[in-house]
């Protein structure tokens, strides 16, 4: 009889051990996963383009907020996926010199998915600003569509960077810019075109020549990118003046 009790107990104590040692490593491999991310490396960008002096305020949440002295337009950007939103200090800086006010949210987990309608409520925030875009990188980008998607009326338009759009908007009547560089190796262009129908008809597409995926912010390279042939300050600003040219109409 004993014998048969200590089988029972074996299997009552592997039965529990199992799973929990298989959550466990489920836990760690997201842990691992969710701490990797690309962040924001040395820049030298300050001293390629001086930009003018502008206000920025950090939300608790890490958030950013540049501010121009006088505002012609807004826009929410949400960053690549596992990418910094410091990243992006550079190319929001230089959208704000040009008098756009600009949110650079930051994301849970540095995923954009985790938080599609993080956009929310800054309209409301910032009153005199008339006219509002919402865009970003990557998955980020992606994720900015979606949120768009369910919120037509609240915005002028859509700013998609090394992006595509799985949502419909091509019935509407928005203002879509899409950017990517030509030795972007990371954007599936498969998918891209297929997403293509998503759009309005006569929505902007710019290629950067020569310039690559994680160039619109200074994370460095990226895994599987292209070799850019240009610099990041030099997308960096070649992506500024086109959604410039979009918020100006």
């Amino acid at each position: 009889m004993k014998i048969f009790a200590d089988k029972k107990k074996r299997k009552i104590f592997l039965g529990i051990t199992i799973p929990v040692i298989i959550l466990a490593i489920i836990f760690s491999a997201c842990a691992v996963y969710l701490g990797d991310y690309y962040y924001p490396q040395a820049s030298v960008f300050a001293d390629v383009y001086p930009v003018n002096p502008v206000s920025r305020k950090i939300l608790e949440d890490g958030t950013m907020v540049y501010r121009p002295e006088n505002v012609k337009a807004g826009l929410i950007f949400y960053p690549g996926g596992k990418v910094d939103n410091a990243s992006y200090e550079p190319l929001m800086k230089a959208c704000t010199d040009k008098g756009i006010l600009c949110v650079l949210v930051k994301m849970p987990f540095h995923l954009a998915v985790f938080d599609i309608n993080a956009a929310d409520g800054f309209q409301e925030k910032y009153p005199e600003v008339e006219n509002w875009y919402i865009g970003g990188h990557s998955l980020g980008g992606s994720m900015a569509a979606l949120h768009l998607s369910e919120n037509i009326d609240s915005y002028e338009g859509l700013i998609l960077l090394g992006s595509y759009s799985t949502a419909d908007l091509s019935e509407t009547d928005l203002d879509v810019l899409s950017v990517y560089g030509s030795e972007d190796k990371v954007l599936n262009r498969e998918k891209y075109e297929e997403n293509r129908i998503n759009l309005p008809d006569d929505f902007t597409e710019f290629v950067i020549d020569g310039g690559c995926h994680a160039y619109f912010g200074i994370y460095g390279e990226q895994a599987g990118d292209g070799k850019a042939t240009i610099t990041a300050p030099e997308q960096i600003l070649i992506t500024a003046e086109k959604i410039n040219e979009l918020v100006s109409g």
